[in-house]
C-alpha cells in the first residue's frame, strides 16, 4: 500500500490535485489552487471569503471554508457553520450534475440552518437561505448562487 500523503505534522491530507469543483484529479495534472485548509476566521471573514468563492463559481472551496468554522466551533453557531457547509456541497453536487446529491444536501442543510432564523447570527440571512435551499431542492434546474448576507 502506498503511503498516504501527510502534511508537516504527520496529518493525513489529500494531496492529489483537484478541478474547481473539488474533483481529484490524476498526480501530476495541473488542478486549482486548494483552499487552505484549518484557517482560524472571524465569523465575518468566514462569511466574506464564502460568498468569494461562491460568486467565483467554487461551491466547493466555499464548503471547505464553512467546514473550518464548523471544526473549530464548539460553541452554539457549530450547527449553523455545517449546516452551510452542506449548502455548498449542495451546490457542488449541482455543478458536477448530481441531482440527487444537490437535492439531499440542500435540504439537509436547510434543516440544519432553520433554527438559526429567529436571531440570524452574523448578519447571515438565514431564513431566505432556507427557502433559497428548498425551492433549489424541488426546482434544481433553477438554482443560482446564493447571498449569504
Amino acid at each position: 500500500m502506498a503511503d498516504r500523503d501527510r502534511d508537516a505534522e504527520g496529518k493525513p491530507r489529500n494531496a492529489r490535485p483537484r478541478d474547481g469543483l473539488g474533483r481529484p484529479l490524476p498526480y501530476g495534472t495541473p488542478g486549482v489552487e486548494r483552499q487552505p485548509e484549518g484557517i482560524a476566521r472571524t465569523p465575518a471573514e468566514t462569511v466574506e471569503e464564502a460568498q468569494r468563492l461562491l460568486d467565483a463559481g467554487r461551491p466547493f472551496h466555499a464548503h471547505e471554508v464553512f467546514e473550518d468554522a464548523w471544526k473549530s466551533s464548539d460553541g452554539p453557531d457549530r450547527g449553523l457553520w455545517k449546516g452551510l457547509a452542506q449548502l455548498a456541497v449542495g451546490l457542488t453536487h449541482a455543478a458536477r450534475g448530481n441531482a440527487k446529491g444537490e437535492v439531499s444536501l440542500l435540504t439537509r442543510g436547510a434543516a440544519a440552518i432553520e433554527p438559526y432564523t429567529a436571531e440570524a447570527p452574523h448578519g447571515i440571512d438565514v431564513a431566505g437561505l432556507v427557502v433559497w435551499a428548498r425551492e433549489g431542492a424541488e426546482a434544481p434546474e433553477n438554482l443560482r448562487t446564493p447571498r449569504l448576507k
